[in-house]
């Protein structure tokens, strides 16, 4: 009997400091965590060929995905008012067609027009900047920093003309990647609409079909997580996509009352480029502000006014009512998600980051929530928490 309690002794105190130990648990976790990614980077080449079907069936799914979350809400009203889906989702098809067909004939010749105008332009901008240069440089208050100043002008010119040389270099020796980019989106687009029509006709069946693989006892709160995060996503490419195409609708008005040249293609370019939080709208004011020094002072405290009541309206009036805080991310974790993805990824990781980041998190957190049910590692936290 005594060897018995001295063996239990000896294994409480083990439990307690090792096995029922949080930290050791953490870092056990960790560990396996790594040797799995360990063992992956060994094996690697096994999953090339999956890369490669990624690649293909990627891009038309991911733009199936967006109109799905676009078009669904609109299929489901119209379902609701007894409207048969199939003729619903048709209807939404030729409205998107027509659309298209309209941006084609009207949008896209003006943005060709306008590219053109400015590429052949450009180098009478950078003679102008250079000239006002001069004229600030001449002034007896800037005197003491002339050589400073005429430093950072001539870095960036000389930063303009090696991004041109490089775009042109670049153009040329990609030549091959170029087409083949090209006709992956061309496969896409052909594939993307058979895709769509399928998803938004059948897309209410794939989670519950999928669930049959799936124990019994894991179909609810994986139906449960797979729900939160169809709701997280869907909220966050709806909103997103409102908030850039009312962002490009003011930029075009804004520009277009003062004045401003290209004044759709710049509305355009920051629309696409909101869909980057926090630094869309900000990197879409860059070529707006060139032009704007172009033009003189005048125009450009009107391009900075526009700006400051685009960011208001924007800031103040649609984010709120069309986003709201429905992703609940400090915009600090965004911030680290749009470089981290943005470094891995490129503009793809950039524009994606944070929905996948968001489903992650719901994920993540179902995840933890289980492990502390099933754990005692916690109860007694829980258990003060009930007494205070």
């Amino acid at each position: 009997m005594e060897q018995e309690k001295g063996k239990d002794k000896r294994f409480s105190w083990f439990w307690r400091w090792f096995l029922n130990n949080q930290v050791v648990t953490t870092l056990l976790i960790i560990l396996l965590i790594l040797l799995i990614l360990l063992v992956f980077t060994k094996v690697s080449y096994l999953f090339k060929p999956v890369w490669q079907f990624i690649g293909v069936v990627g891009l038309p799914l991911i733009m199936a995905g967006i109109l799905y979350y676009l078009m669904n809400p609109v299929v489901d009203y119209l379902e609701k008012k007894r409207v048969p889906r199939i003729w619903s989702i048709i209807g939404l098809f030729i409205i998107v067609i027509a659309l298209i067909i309209w941006g084609l004939v009207v949008i896209v010749p003006k943005i060709q027009e306008q590219t053109v105008s400015f590429g052949n332009h450009f180098p009478q901008y950078i003679d102008t900047i250079d000239k006002k240069m001069q004229e600030i440089l001449s002034d007896p208050f800037f005197a003491q920093f002339r050589s400073q100043l005429e430093d950072m002008g001539d870095k960036l010119i000389s930063s303009l003309g090696d991004i041109i040389r490089n775009i042109s270099t670049f153009t040329v020796q990609g030549l091959g990647s170029f087409v083949g980019a090209v006709a992956t989106v061309v496969v896409a687009i052909i594939t993307m609409p058979f895709i769509l029509f399928y998803l938004l006709k059948d897309g209410k069946q794939l989670a519950p079909y999928l669930m049959k693989f799936l124990p019994n006892k894991m179909r609810k709160p994986t139906l449960k997580v797979l729900g939160e995060v169809n709701s997280q996503v869907s909220s966050y490419i709806r909103g997103q996509l409102t908030v850039a195409f009312a962002v490009a609708v003011m930029f075009i008005l804004g520009f277009s009352f003062i004045g401003l040249d290209y004044a759709i293609t710049l509305g355009i370019t920051a629309g696409f480029l909101n869909l980057i939080p926090y630094l869309g709208s900000f990197l879409a004011m860059v070529p707006a502000i060139f032009l704007g020094i172009v033009g003189g002072p005048v125009l450009l405290a009107k391009v900075l006014v526009v700006f400051v009541i685009e960011q208001t309206i924007e800031g103040r009036v649609i984010s709120p009512l069309v986003l709201g805080s429905q992703l609940d991310i400090h915009p600090v974790t965004i911030l680290v998600v749009l470089l981290t993805s943005g470094k891995l990824f490129g503009v793809v990781g950039v524009i994606l980051g944070i929905p996948v980041y968001a489903a992650a998190k719901v994920i993540i957190t179902h995840i933890f929530e289980w492990y502390k049910d099933v754990s005692s590692l916690y109860h007694e936290e829980e258990e003060l928490k009930k007494l205070e």
